[in-house]
């Protein structure tokens, strides 16, 4: 098999079980030798964005979180403040972003997602290879890439959509990162089986680069999803379910004392994983990685 994003040929590198607490398999991950990239080997299956943690339905603390959230949209959209025209979201998800970029100088925006997640307006229930679209000046890919079974295709068709020098946002987990070393096989964002491949920053470089993309900068500080990361990494080094509060939050996982007793211990250490992540993501190695692109 080759690497999806530079083309050399993986090896096998690691086990490492499902992220789904209901689930006991595990699966093979192939790496790239030669940009750090890592693929999940088999298919996934046929409801795996269907169910589980990807299961229609507000998560727990929804309303309480959006303060936050809409922080996080500020900021997303803000790496598109050189951006104009029509905004696509690819894998929209429940369509909050697309409401934030409608409001706030995007009135054009849509989004699309394949899964039953979103009946928000302005957010189509269509797959990416099953849509069309021209003349867009921006497109986001926000934590969607590492799902699709073909990146590079992805890429090449989404080119195709945007207008001479449209922008491309895409942001992805960094398998380079310091909290995926950390993390191990129970990294928080490597999230088998569903994430297909694991990008390094410098994989997903090449890959923009092969498909024709120029890259006009990239961003590892990101709040986001950097932080809680690396703290739920870590915690799930201790926790008989992997990324547990993270389940249970989205309804996924029973609250067994066993789990919920060692996260409450380690909620202290969340101004400690702030910091650490900040500096690793000034130093190239954030938990996940933004990169800008115009076609």
């Amino acid at each position: 098999m080759r690497c999806p994003a530079c083309g050399a040929t993986l090896a096998p590198w690691r086990r490492a079980g499902d992220n789904e607490p209901a689930s006991a398999a595990t699966r093979l991950l192939l790496r790239c030798p030669e940009c750090g990239t890592a693929r999940t080997a088999g298919p996934p299956p046929a409801d795996a964005h269907q169910t589980g943690a990807y299961a229609p339905g507000a998560p727990r603390g929804s309303r309480a979180a959006a303060p936050l959230l809409r922080a996080f949209d500020r900021r997303r959209l803000g790496l598109l403040s050189q951006a104009s025209g029509p905004l696509l979201d690819v894998g929209a998800g429940r369509g909050r972003f697309v409401a934030y970029a409608r409001a706030h100088g995007f009135p054009d925006a849509r989004g699309i997602e394949p899964s039953s997640r979103s009946s928000a307006p302005h957010v189509d229930a269509v797959a990416l290879e099953d849509a069309a679209f021209a003349d867009l000046g921006a497109i986001t890919l926000w934590h969607v890439l590492e799902h699709v079974e073909d990146p590079g295709a992805a890429l090449e068709r989404l080119r195709g959509w945007l207008r001479p020098q449209g922008s491309l946002l895409v942001g992805v987990p960094d398998l380079d990162s310091l909290q995926a070393r950390v993390g191990g096989p129970r990294w928080y964002h490597l999230d088998l089986p569903r994430h297909r491949t694991h990008f390094t920053a410098r994989g997903l470089r090449i890959l923009l680069e092969r498909t024709g993309f120029t890259i006009r900068r990239s961003e590892h500080v990101l709040l986001e999803h950097n932080p809680f990361g690396l703290w739920q990494s870590a915690v799930s080094r201790v926790t008989p379910t992997p990324s547990w509060l993270y389940h249970a939050l989205k309804r996924n996982a029973p609250l067994r004392a066993a789990d919920a007793v060692p996260t409450a211990l380690a909620l202290p250490l969340v101004p400690v994983a702030l910091a650490v992540e900040a500096a690793a993501g000034a130093g190239g190695r954030g938990g996940t990685v933004a990169i800008l692109a115009n076609a």
